[in-house]
């Protein structure tokens, strides 16, 4: 039961936090339609203080709004345009804090796999695929999830599919081959391996006949082959990221290496990537591990030490336990012996 005037106040207050979130959606969405390369300096800087004003989440679940809107619509997006939305990200990503770019990286894999499920006949995929592409030409995201998702599209291949791998390839494909040769290697051995198997299931053979010499070209590194492949915009963008990311951690030290299994199980399992948002609700820790660990040697301490260590708000076991090895080791190496234990 909620007395009546308790209710009134949550109302006022609920009231009071939408008005907010109205104001700061506003805010946000003034500086994104202006965006621009020239800008982009000004606008990231406006960012940044308005991640300083107001709370993260409030700021990533409506900066991931608005993005998901102005960037995934029916019709293909200008990459120009895209590039300059994901850069911005990428420079609140290291500037401001990883779960930044994690929680938009997040949001656009559950909706890129929620589309690719359903037969949707917009451009949407193709928008949200070239989000995480330039994520990765970014360094937000690792090639890891990119080899994933090219996996994945593979596995199902069907014209939808070979249209999306050829869209990936064509965008990020060299820098895959610079971070990692063998897994491209090997995906375009599987490629081959399913053009072979279904050749007889399409009737546009050119389509399957493209994509493989996209795959040959890259394996020989020749980008002549490629038609359309420009890489100097991301070049002269990845310039400008560097002048504007302050902090000296801009390389690949805050690159997510997250998978795409563990970001679409992210609601089960914890999300591992961003510090303190892994939980105990994970599979892999079973209850009877963790209930073992609680009855730590705490029983051979004087009461004398776990009245200090209360006194000093060791307030779980372990925490006590830590307390009471510290406190009661003879050397060095008898604290890191017990510790061990």
């Amino acid at each position: 039961y909620v007395p009546p005037q308790v209710r009134r106040a949550q109302e006022t207050l609920d009231d009071k936090k939408r008005e907010e979130l109205g104001r700061l959606k506003k805010m946000v969405n003034g500086l994104i339609n202006r965006l621009s390369e020239p800008n982009l300096s000004s606008i990231s800087g406006q960012m940044e203080e308005l991640y300083m004003a107001n709370s993260r989440k409030d700021m990533n679940d409506t900066l991931t709004d608005i993005l998901m809107n102005a960037c995934v619509t029916a019709v293909a997006m200008p990459a120009r345009l895209m590039m300059e939305h994901v850069l911005l990200v990428s420079i609140l990503h290291h500037n401001v804090g990883i779960e930044v770019g994690a929680h938009f990286l997040e949001a656009v894999v559950k909706k890129f796999d929620e589309l690719c499920k359903s037969d949707a006949e917009g451009k949407e995929c193709e928008n949200l695929l070239a989000l995480i592409a330039h994520l990765y030409n970014f360094h937000v995201v690792h090639c890891l999830l990119i080899f994933d998702i090219l996996k994945k599209l593979v596995s199902t291949f069907t014209e939808k599919e070979i249209e999306l791998i050829l869209f990936l390839l064509k965008n990020v494909g060299f820098s895959l081959r610079k971070d990692d040769a063998l897994a491209l290697k090997e995906l375009i051995t599987e490629a081959q391996r399913k053009a072979s198997t279904a050749e007889k299931k399409f009737q546009d053979q050119t389509r399957v006949r493209f994509m493989l010499e996209t795959m040959l070209a890259l394996r020989n590194n020749d980008m002549r082959k490629i038609p359309g492949y420009d890489p100097e915009p991301v070049e002269r963008l990845r310039k400008l990221q560097r002048t504007l990311v302050h902090s000296s951690g801009s390389g690949k030290d805050t690159q997510l290496r997250v998978s795409l299994e563990s970001l679409l199980s992210a609601d089960q399992v914890g999300r591992w990537w961003i510090v303190g948002s892994s939980w105990s609700g994970a599979p892999m820790i079973s209850d009877t591990n963790s209930k073992t660990q609680q009855k730590l040697h705490v029983g051979k301490v004087s009461s004398k030490i776990m009245e200090l260590a209360r006194k000093q708000r060791m307030n779980t076991d372990i925490r006590r336990s830590i307390f009471c090895v510290l406190m009661t080791s003879e050397d060095f190496m008898d604290a890191f012996e017990k510790l061990l234990k």
